[in-house]
Formats: C-alpha cells, structure tokens, sequence
C-alpha cells in the first residue's frame, strides 16, 4: 500500500569544489552499504525480525471428562452464582465482558450482541460445555461489562482487551510487532529510500507492508540497482566531496556531488516510485525502449545500464514467488492445526506483488476450532495494523460480515473478507496453506529435539525437572571501556530472541575489566526487578506483569554464567543476598587454549563436572554460551561504535585533528580507515608507524 506524507522538500546546494569537512560528521562513520534504513529500524525488535515465532504455546491436555470430575460442585457453584448476579445486572444492549478471578485476573475476554444473552448461557447448570468453558466457570467469582453502542465496536474493543490484558482462556497472538515498509523520503531534493518501522511522520511515500526485513533489504538492494537512488542518511550525503563505493558498483547515481543533476534523478525516483505503486510492467517497457534507443544510436554503455537495470527489476519479481494476475491488494490467511497447536500462514499482495509472507503461532487450546481460532487471530492481527481492501480466508469464519464492518470504520473504505472457493485466489489460500502445514511441522519438529535435549539436562546436572526458561549471562569490554552485561533467554523451543536483554555497566567506583563486579552488577538489576512488587496494582498493570505466565515463565529454572568457579561464587552470593534458593546456577568454564568439547561445568557444593566432547547436552550448553558471546559481543560492538562516531579518530591516543584530516582526505569514510592495513594507514602523510600500529590495534581490539 502506497502512503503519500510529502512535505517541501529542501533546496538542492552548490558544494564547495574540492573541499574535505574539517570535522567527522557522525554520519560519516557508517559504511555507505550499511546505511539503509539504519536511522528508521528499532534495534530492540531487528534480532528476530526474519525469524518465526520463537516457541511454540503449551496446549492443554485435559479432557472434558476430566475437568468435569476434578472440579468440585463448590466452585462450578460458585461461579455460576457470580454470572448470575451479573446477567441480572447486564444490558440487553452490545457490549464486551471480562470475567474476573479471586487475584482480580482477567480470565476470559468476551463480546456479544446482548450481554445479558451471552452470560445468562453460561449461568446455566446443566448446559453441555466444553473443558475449558467449565474451568473458567469455576474459576470465575466476578464479572465486569463495558457497553458499547454497536457491536462493531465491541468487536474492536474486546481485539483491543485481549492483546492487553492477554486472558489465558482466549486465542492469543503474542508475537505482534509491527511490519517494516519501504520509504521513499520526501524532505531532501535527492529523496532517500530505506527501510522504515514505526509512525509515519517522516514526509515521503510508504510501500508496504512487507511481511519481514529480510524483504524489504532484497527489494532495496534490487530497487538501488534498478533505479540508482541513495540510501546513505542526509548527515552522510552532505558531508560528500567525491561518489561512495556504491555510485562505483552502479548503485547509486550520485547526486551527492552532482554525478546526475536534478530532472535526472527526479526522474528516477518517479520510476521507482511507479514500480512499487504496481505499474511495474509500464516502468520495463520505458526502460526497455531507453535501451533499444541507445542501442540504435551506437551508445553500447549506457544500452548496458538499461539492460541491468532491467535484469534487476526481474530479479525482484522472480524473489516474490506468486504474483497474482487478478489480485491486486491483499492479505491470505490460512490456518493448519495439529498436534494441538495452531499455525497462521499470512501473505502480503500489494500493487499485484508478493511483499512476503509469515507464520504465527498463536496460543490456543485443543478445544478450539480452526474457524474460532482465526477469528480471534484477525481481530488482534488488525488491531495496529492497517487493513487492505481485501481478506482472503482458508476457513469461513461466522463473524466475517461484523469483521468487515468493523475493519472498514478503521481503514475508512470498504474492506471485504471472503473465503474464495474456485480460480486464482483459491490457488493462493492454497498455497498460503502448504506453507503454514510445512512451518508448524518444522517447529514441531524442532520442539521435539530440544525436549530432549531439556530432559538430557536434567539427568546430566540432576535438575529437579527439565528447565522450561534458561538465562544465560556474559560481559564484554575492552580495557574496562564500553562495558556491557548481556542475557539471552531459551527455552523448550528454543532461543527466545525478544525477550533478550543488554545491561551497560554503570558502577563508577568499578575497576577496570573486574568481570567478577560486572557479573554482579547485571545479576542485581535483573533479579532486583524480578522481586520488586507492581506499584499498580490494576488488572491492567498484573496482567502486564503476568503477561506470559500460561505459555513462558518470567523466572529462570537454570542460569548459566560464562567463567569458572569464580564467577559461580561471585554468583551465588548475590541470590543469596536476595534470598533466590529456586534458581539453580551452573558456570562453564572454557577449555585448555579455550577448545570448545573440553568445558568444565561447575555447580553449587558439587565436583566439577567434565562432560565427553560428543555429548549432546555439552553441545547445547555450548549453543547457549556461544549464542550468549554472540549477542554480547554485537552489543558491544554497538556501543563502540557509537562512541567511535561521537568522538571521532581523536578517541585515539596522539590522533590530533591534523592527523584525522590526512587520514579522511586519503581514505574517504572512517569504514575504510578501519579496514585498512598498518601498511596503508602508514603511508598516509604525517601518520608514522607508531601512529599506524595504534590506530590499527584501535580497531582490532578484541574485547574480553
């Protein structure tokens, strides 16, 4: 979907020629090829933005014949009084109710047309109701309504209820964030074009949604080599005195330094701008009538640029699988269930083009139907999200008209759903269905090789049960500089990216490179908040801090600490402090010349534990700390860099700004002088070995 947010944009300016800035922009200490979108991405979310949903929810097992012998008469008693103090106090009218349990829970989220209707069906004794509605029954001992004027906008409020407050007897979508687009900047003569999340309050054009980054980087990437427009930041393109390496490997055009002038380039951002607005097929036949062109008239080189640049047109829409002949806008959904568990399989088709697809696993028990599951997942997938004009469905859903209705009050024009049943869309819910089977078998199948791998622990480490939540923690620094602790998080379906943590060090009196002192400082933040009370005590605010209790626990069966005994016992004395006895600890120690096979695990009062190098339970141990290094180290670097672009090459001992001018004037950005040998930065002007050895060493340093 095309937005349109263009404002004046700024007044293209004469660059001096010749001249080199005197100072570092910050900008400039990014690698033009690495530029894209980077101001626009939150880095919280862009870890595990290309990946499915980490884990998959913990179906319920229990049988109606169960529940109904384990409740007792008391609490179904109970709750049936309780719902009918409140049909006697409900109106007739639409409207949304919340069923409370004894902690002031939400259990159950709900809507109906007639409140009174819908809960006097449940006040009723003898009706035949599935498990989980008679659980919830007799776990309920309050009720709250919220009426509402239509029930359009019952259904919206109740989507809104559920993805807040996250009741564990509703279908739940917990993996939600928001979906990248494509942006076309409209606030600079030489428009922009990167990856963009968030609001849309930056002046341009927005193509989107795609359905993850992975995307929109190869549409990009294609787009550059296509159309030649930049993607370096503004900061980066007026600080340019000569063309990047990307105007060199033809994917930019170079308006940094007036390598094309306006009209041309203006030019070229309409043609992109066409493509991605779906008239992609009128954007080749121009190009190819360019290319002929210069062909007839003996202009071999730029005939050759026409030609690659159709080549990358082709290449995006070869990289989108189907693109639909009769579909213009629209999003697929298809369901697939088995084992117990929920798959959605979701198609985005914008302008005639596939922008991805993605898998979701929502939470939900076996109870439910296909059909109700997708349901529930549709009014919370959209509850943030702009709807297209159309929603093709793989099952028909009862609702589908109340949904339509509602989905079109948002958007502001007609929004239809519908289940196709013969030509081309049938052949995407079809194939939108392939996909979501083969997902939910691959994540089952991964789920049942951790499980083993979890149950291997605990005859291994003598764990009183498999661990359903492992948090693993390292620290990274270099000379005690830019110090920062890190948590990755693992679980029965392994890593557990969102819910990854990084801690700067921030203790002044620290010494510098006391891994012990680092350990303990980030164990204290994290357990410290653990423990520390809600200071709201709302329903809002316990189901906020409860928000995964049914499906992922927020407190650690195993931590894992990177060291030896020392850090264990650095460890141990802060969850003694805090009196944590349910945590177990376990540190592992690296190997003689730090050979991974040869780790030593070390527990609390136990021997040291050495493990055969072919064991699978020491192979996962090493998964989970090197994953741990990996994160930390990339946080690290982050930070590093950041102080690298606020203080320059002048953060180098005896790097004055002479120094750093000669450096800038021979090798152009602050990347390549990173890149470059002790040999090149010594035959800069005025740069001695010496100079050369510890600039070097500046930006190879490995951090501990």
């Amino acid at each position: 979907m095309d937005h349109d947010s263009t404002d004046h944009p700024k007044a293209p300016g004469k660059p001096r020629p010749g001249s080199q800035p005197d100072l570092l922009p910050k900008d400039l200490a990014k690698d033009p090829a690495q530029e894209l979108g980077s101001a626009d991405l939150d880095p919280a979310t862009s870890a595990a933005e290309d990946e499915e949903e980490a884990r998959l929810p913990e179906p319920a097992e229990e049988t109606a014949e169960d529940a109904t012998e384990a409740l007792a008469e008391g609490p179904l008693a109970v709750g049936h009084a309780a719902i009918e103090n409140a049909v006697r106090l409900a109106p007739t009218s639409p409207g949304v109710y919340r069923m409370l349990n004894t902690g002031n829970d939400v259990l159950y989220v709900g809507k109906a047309k007639n409140v009174r209707k819908r809960l006097a069906s449940y006040a009723r004794v003898n009706a035949p109701l599935p498990a989980r509605i008679l659980r919830m029954i007799a776990a309920t001992v309050a009720v709250e309504i919220i009426s509402t004027t239509t029930e359009t906008e019952a259904l919206l409020l109740e989507a809104n209820l559920i993805k807040q407050l996250r009741p564990r007897f509703n279908v739940q979508l917990r993996d939600d964030k928001s979906f990248p687009y494509i942006l076309i900047t409209g606030d600079h003569w030489a428009p922009q074009i990167l990856k963009h999340r968030g609001a849309q309050s930056r002046p341009g054009r927005y193509f989107g949604p795609f359905a993850n980054a992975g995307a929109v980087n190869r549409t990009i990437t294609a787009l550059q080599r296509a159309f030649l427009i930049r993607s370096c930041t503004d900061g980066f393109f007026e600080s340019r005195t000569r063309p990047c390496l990307l105007y060199q490997i033809r994917r930019c055009s170079g308006p940094c330094t007036r390598e094309i002038d306006f009209p041309g380039y203006t030019e070229l951002v309409r043609e992109a701008g066409d493509f991605l607005s779906g008239r992609s097929h009128l954007v080749k036949k121009e190009l190819a009538g360019e290319m002929e062109k210069a062909s007839v008239e003996l202009e071999f080189e730029t005939a050759a640029l026409y030609r690659d640049r159709l080549a990358a047109l082709s290449a995006i829409q070869s990289q989108q699988g189907i693109n639909p002949r009769t579909v213009e806008e629209a999003d697929v959904f298809a369901i697939h269930q088995e084992g117990g568990y929920s798959c959605v399989e979701v198609f985005f088709f914008r302008t005639g083009q596939n922008w991805g697809n993605r898998a979701y696993f929502p939470r939900a028990e076996k109870s439910f139907t296909p059909e109700e599951v997708l349901a529930s997942f549709l009014a919370q997938f959209y509850d943030d999200k702009p709807p297209p004009k159309l929603i093709l469905l793989s099952h028909e859903i009862e609702e589908s008209a109340l949904l339509a209705d509602a989905l079109a009050v948002k958007a502001g024009f007609k929004v239809e759903v519908s289940t196709p049943k013969r030509g081309e869309k049938k052949e995407l819910i079809a194939h939108a269905l392939t996909n979501a089977r083969e997902a939910l078998g691959r994540k089952l199948s991964d789920t049942a090789t951790q499980g083993r791998l979890l149950e291997g622990m605990v005859t291994t480490l003598g764990l009183p049960h498999a661990p359903k939540r492992i948090e693993v923690y390292d620290n990274s620094h270099i000379q005690g500089t830019n110090a920062v602790g890190a948590m990755i998080v693992a679980g029965p379906d392994g890593f557990i990216k969102n819910q990854y943590r990084k801690f700067n060090i921030k203790s002044e009196g620290l010494t510098p490179g006391d891994d012990y002192a680092m350990m303990r400082e980030v164990l204290e933040r994290r357990f410290k908040r653990l423990l520390k009370p809600p200071e709201d005590d709302t329903a809002k605010a316990k189901a906020e801090i409860k928000a995964d209790d049914d499906s992922f626990p927020q407190w650690p069966d195993l931590v894992i600490i990177d060291g030896g005994r020392g850090q264990l016992n650095a460890a141990r004395q802060i969850f003694e402090t805090l009196g944590l006895t349910q945590v177990t600890l376990l540190a592992v120690a690296k190997g003689p010349d730090r050979d991974a096979g040869r780790e030593t695990l070390f527990m609390p009062d136990r021997e040291a534990i050495k493990l055969e190098p072919r064991d699978p339970v020491l192979y996962f141990i090493q998964r989970l700390r090197d994953e741990a290094h990996r994160f930390v180290i990339g946080s690290h670097r982050k930070l590093r860099k950041k102080d690298i672009r606020e203080a320059g090459l002048q953060e180098i001992p005896g790097i004055g700004p002479s120094r750093k001018r000669a450096l800038l004037h021979h090798f152009g950005t602050l990347k390549e002088i990173e890149r470059a040998s002790i040999a090149d930065l010594g035959k800069v002007p005025g740069v001695s070995a010496e100079s050369a050895r510890k600039i070097f060493e500046f930006f190879h340093a490995q951090p501990g």
